[in-house]
């Protein structure tokens, strides 16, 4: 049974959106979840304007050092770093999250993620799977690809989903399009000349195996015009539509829907003027930027540098500017060595930009329509290592969400008295996805999606939405 979650909008004809959904699952005039999505955007009711903002904690965030301190244990678990109590009772983070320890009651503070596979990518955190599942044709697909095929058109102005994330992420793929093909990978926008984020050289080798496709260009080319490019695009589709008889892979037709949408996206100018800066009000560029007294000395190598914090306004830009999904990263949590010096390089970053992110959507009146979650692909050990440094740690991770809906002000799940072991409610990165979905109306365990076999595959196979936040 195909179903949507959500209150219920009632139609001129006396039915409920709901029941439309429904009926159009059932063959009753063929309608779908895209149609009344779009309907609704036209008619100006319903959830036309909910997104997902996921920031993906690079390189595994020490769960000890940021939401879950543990100012008891030994000092070869404890750390540098002191507890500081919140607004929420009993629970404190760490010394480095001032600004969102002072505003907890906007949070949901996830201490007890399972699940992770222990890879040093962001695959888990932008998909809920592993990278083994369904990889025989083609591997599961990212949130943000999913919400593509239910949610966008060729012919929207805005990619439904936009990758920013640079680093390791972007150079080992997460944000990939799995089994549903290319035309419903993400945009991938290059930032480097906004954003320095320096490549260690195992990766800069990964880069340039990629290739040149890992990124789109975003505005028109000297001496073209928007004539021009409808003219070519016009040919193009004469073209293709000879060429597609012969296509048995379906290739041509996944490709053309691609390139429908980078024209409309070229043509409107509306999405690249979201990721320029230069035309946001600059007052608030001036809120998004951490002040001279709050900037670390010194940067580790593959550290983002403090005007990181910006990405957080460039993800709310691209939200306002009609993306559903919006990814970006905070380099780099692989603190094999000095993880504290690191930390307080990194973390500050965290705090301020997603902070400042969560006040602004609220005062803007997105946060209840815009989901945003903060976290890594696995924890970090609890035990420091002879180089000052915390390791790999699967078995227990952390998260941040905010917005959507969700009751804020709650702490869900507790770890043992050193931070290495769940022993109260155990999150899985699905549970985790399933509440985005809730937030967005879908219901992940009940809609389907075709993979290349023609067989439906749910969007999730496992976890349910955390009803203590819903």
């Amino acid at each position: 049974m195909f179903s949507v979650l959500g209150r219920p909008y009632r139609h001129c004809d006396g039915l409920t959106r709901r029941v439309l959904l429904r009926a159009g699952a059932l063959g009753m005039g063929g309608l779908t979840l895209s149609d009344l999505l779009r309907a609704e955007h036209d008619s100006g009711v319903g959830s036309s304007h909910k997104a997902v903002i996921n920031v993906h904690l690079d390189g595994g965030p020490p769960q000890q050092d940021m939401i879950d301190p543990k100012p008891d244990a030994p000092a070869e678990v404890r750390g540098e770093f002191s507890a500081c109590s919140t607004r929420l009772p009993g629970f404190a983070v760490s010394e480095l999250l001032p600004r969102i320890g002072a505003t907890a009651e906007k949070f949901v503070f996830i201490r007890s993620l399972v699940g992770s596979q222990g890879a040093h990518d962001a695959y888990q955190c932008q998909s809920g799977f592993r990278t083994v599942d369904l990889n025989a044709i083609g591997g599961r697909p990212a949130m943000g690809s999913v919400l593509t095929k239910l949610m966008g058109s060729p012919h929207d102005p805005a990619p439904t989903f936009v990758d920013l994330m640079q680093g390791r992420p972007m150079v080992r793929n997460s944000a990939r399009p799995g089994f549903l093909g290319p035309s419903y990978q993400p945009f991938r926008p290059d930032i480097s000349d906004m954003f320095s984020r320096p490549l260690e050289e195992g990766m800069k080798r990964e880069l340039a195996a990629a290739g040149e496709k890992h990124e789109l260009q975003l505005k028109l080319l000297g001496g073209i015009s928007v004539e021009r490019l409808n003219d070519r695009t016009s040919l193009l589709n004469h073209l293709d539509e000879v060429r597609r008889h012969v296509d048995a892979s379906g290739m041509i037709s996944a490709m053309d829907r691609f390139h429908q949408q980078a024209a409309s996206i070229l043509t409107s100018g509306h999405f690249a003027d979201a990721l320029d800066l230069s035309k946001e009000d600059p007052r608030v560029v001036a809120q998004y930027t951490l002040p001279a007294a709050q900037v670390p000395e010194g940067r580790f190598g593959t550290s983002d540098e403090p005007m990181a914090t910006h990405k957080f306004l460039l993800a709310r830009r691209l939200v306002e500017a009609g993306v559903r999904c919006v990814s970006i990263s905070v380099s780099d949590f692989d603190t094999h060595t000095g993880n504290f010096s690191r930390c307080r390089q990194i973390v500050p970053i965290v705090d301020f930009g997603l902070q400042t992110l969560i006040d602004d959507l609220d005062q803007r009146g997105m946060l209840d329509d815009v989901s945003v979650v903060a976290w890594g692909e696995f924890g970090r050990t609890p035990k420091i290592n002879s180089n000052a440094g915390r390791d790999h740690w699967p078995g227990v991770g952390m998260a941040i969400m905010a917005g959507g809906g969700i009751r804020a002000g709650q702490v869900i799940g507790s770890t043992d008295r050193l931070a290495g072991a769940v022993t109260s409610r155990p999150v899985h990165y699905q549970d985790v996805f399933a509440t985005l979905y809730n937030n967005l109306g879908i219901n992940a365990r009940e809609i389907t999606i075709t993979d290349p076999t023609g067989r439906p595959q749910y969007l999730l196979d496992r976890g349910e939405p955390l009803q203590e936040i819903l």
